[in-house]
């Protein structure tokens, strides 16, 4: 179940995006449960006063009071893994809210394909990310960390190894092989010998290093370099 909020001040294009919401999910079998706003502000006071979860925002960027952009940014606060889709007609709004890790951008000239080619990625992105924990158990305590909140798994010396997630940071004694091999799922790659990365939360990849979501970069071998390109263009086009 994908929850969806629908946020724009004009009730004629929020009914046309709720039945493309509807129609592309649908297709695909994945069950939804929407939620439609005309006023930025009652979109914003259920997420941070009702504390109302959202999986998917679909926003439009030309609003009066609060545009579509201030509102992501204050969105993020409460919920910094929402994926987020913008309808607009000027695109050019798409580079000035890079940090504001946008999931896709749809023009108003080309609304009808592009949005529920946008939707269907999300809602699969999102279901993707559901459901799969990394346990840790060590000295009578039991900790479970969601893969979608892993950021990557590094050598930590000898055979101790150090979990980065959204959760903090978490030891354990066991070699980054055996936790590779426990993971056993294709989001989880080496980017070298002694870091294992979650292609999810990979922003790029530039001049040698993969940008994560968190603000952090990593350093990738030059023997990884290309492998780690070529995975990141297998999983996506396997999943999206």
């Amino acid at each position: 179940m994908v929850r969806i909020a629908i946020c724009d001040d004009e009730n004629e294009a929020v009914t046309q995006h709720e039945d493309i919401v509807k129609s592309s999910l649908r297709s695909c079998g994945i069950g939804y449960e929407i939620i439609t706003y005309t006023q930025s502000s009652h979109l914003l006071f259920d997420i941070t006063d009702d504390h109302f979860f959202f999986d998917l925002i679909l926003l439009d960027i030309e609003m009066p009071g609060m545009t579509g952009m201030e509102l992501a940014e204050k969105i993020k606060l409460y919920l910094p893994n929402v994926k987020i889709i913008f309808i607009t007609s000027h695109m050019e709004y798409a580079i000035d809210a890079f940090e504001l890790s946008i999931f896709r951008y749809v023009p108003k000239s080309n609304l009808t394909d592009r949005l529920a080619a946008a939707i269907t990625d999300a809602a699969k992105l999102i279901e993707l990310e559901a459901g799969k924990e990394y346990i840790i158990q060590a000295a009578g305590r039991m900790e479970k960390i969601p893969y979608k909140d892993i950021f990557y798994i590094q050598r930590d010396g000898g055979k101790n190894v150090v979990i980065v997630s959204s959760m903090g940071i978490s030891k354990v004694r066991k070699s980054l092989q055996q936790i590779f091999e426990e993971l056993d799922t294709p989001e989880f790659i080496f980017i070298d010998r002694g870091c294992i990365v979650n292609i999810i939360h990979i922003m790029k990849i530039s001049d040698g290093m993969a940008y994560l979501k968190n603000g952090e970069k990593l350093p990738i071998s030059r023997s990884h370099l290309q492998e780690v390109k070529q995975q990141i263009n297998q999983f996506w086009g396997a999943h999206i």
